[in-house]
């Protein structure tokens, strides 16, 4: 940790991925939100080449203000700030359109999309641009489908498998054992080479999964802003974050079978989040709430087994924390 100041001491990469660790595209929606608030400029990217499938990934083509057309590729690329450590003050009438606050020039960012093959040899090649960089600390940021309720507080895990940024973040370590993404194959990585990490994670209705989540986006860049002591302006994302919660509930008026779903996860969360909840009023409920799906035939999925989109129940749904 950088300066003997702990984990904000020193310089953040803040990073997210499609694809699997990127539920109503919020974590990666959160990132590119953030650096078009930010003053960075490319570092590094990798190469296509070398990373994907491009069966799986495949390039898309677009056409640009000057009416060309252009082949964009799957990719990851790393940004840092124009001025490293440069505290941003932005003057009264660019307060909601830049980040400020003294650790905004500590800001770096890796966005891009999942890799399909060689995962230790883009790990590598990432950890070897962030020590380039004098990157001290890294925050993922993942999200992930779960029975949750639209209308309640987006629910956010924080966790970090490092034993110093848990002590003085007063945060936990997850528990999660099964398979897992990218992102804590970065992680391993980072800690191997000495730069402690940490995870942000944000629970996804998995009934509205097709459409991205910009409450999700809200409540994960809500905690980041907290952890890495900036200001961050939300601009649009409030009123945007409404209009997702609004448009929900008119789907829901229009389906009985979805509203009282709907109602069942509510009542839940509702359980869990009474101050009066025990740990095992809340495991009745949890119990409950499993045998009323059991029984009526229906898991919330339009009869189908697993996620939303038809998967089988990954480890992003289970109980005990998200997987990476």
């Amino acid at each position: 940790m950088a300066d003997g100041n702990g984990f904000l001491g020193g310089r953040l990469l803040v990073v997210a991925f499609e694809g699997w660790n990127d539920a109503g595209e919020a974590a990666t929606g959160a990132v590119r939100a953030l650096k078009d608030l930010l003053d960075v400029e490319m570092i590094t990217e990798v190469d296509p080449e070398l990373y994907f499938d491009y069966q799986f990934n495949r390039p898309t083509v677009s056409t640009n203000e000057a009416g060309v057309r252009a082949l964009g590729w799957p990719s990851a690329i790393m940004y840092g700030p124009t001025t490293p450590g440069a505290a941003n003050v932005p003057l009264a009438e660019d307060a909601q359109l830049r980040v400020s606050g003294t650790n905004a020039g500590n800001i770096y960012l890796l966005i891009g999309t999942e890799p399909s093959r060689s995962w230790k040899s883009f790990a590598a090649e990432i950890l070897d641009a962030a020590l380039a960089a004098d990157v001290s600390g890294v925050v993922f940021l993942g999200a992930m489908l779960a029975d949750v309720p639209h209308t309640r507080p987006i629910s956010i895990f924080v966790s970090s498998d490092n034993t110093q940024v848990r002590a003085e973040l007063q945060i936990e370590r997850s528990n999660y054992e099964g398979p897992v993404g990218i992102l804590s194959v970065l992680s391993d990585a980072a800690e191997t080479v000495g730069i402690p990490t940490l995870s942000i994670w944000a629970s996804v209705p998995h009934y509205v999964h097709n459409a991205p989540s910009p409450k999700a986006m809200l409540a994960l860049i809500d905690k980041l802003e907290e952890v890495i002591d900036v200001v961050i302006p939300r601009g649009a994302l409030v009123t945007e974050a409404a209009e997702w919660e609004s448009g929900i509930d008119v789907l829901a008026g229009e389906d009985e079978e979805m509203a009282a779903y709907i109602a069942q996860l509510e009542q839940a969360r509702d359980t869990v989040d009474s101050p009066e909840a025990s740990g095992e009023a809340i495991a009745q409920e949890f119990e409950k709430y499993l045998r009323k799906r059991g029984t009526d035939g229906r898991d919330g999925r339009d009869g189908r087994d697993g996620r939303a989109d038809g998967r089988p129940d990954g480890p992003g749904t289970r109980p005990d924390g998200p997987r990476h």
